[in-house]
């Protein structure tokens, strides 16, 4: 089983799996800066997209491994 992190929107690149507090998990598909904030597209584990934005310091539960690589571009 894969640790889970904790991430900061800023963090995050396409391919993370994210993890709902229900246990749910979404595969990041685009990362898009708005204004401040960043638009994060997803694909749910049934095929349905969606999109959320959050600030680049709002954290998010993320399927891991990862530690210690460096942040992404957004474009």
């Amino acid at each position: 089983m894969e640790a889970i992190e904790l991430r900061q929107t800023r963090q995050l690149a396409v391919g993370d799996t994210l993890i709902s507090t229900s246990g749910s998990t979404y595969e990041v598909t685009k990362l898009t800066r708005i204004g401040r904030g960043i638009r994060v597209h997803y694909l749910s584990t049934d095929g349905r997209a969606g999109r959320f934005t959050a600030a680049p310091e709002a954290v998010s539960r993320v399927l891991g491994g990862r530690l210690g690589a460096s942040a992404p571009h957004v474009a």
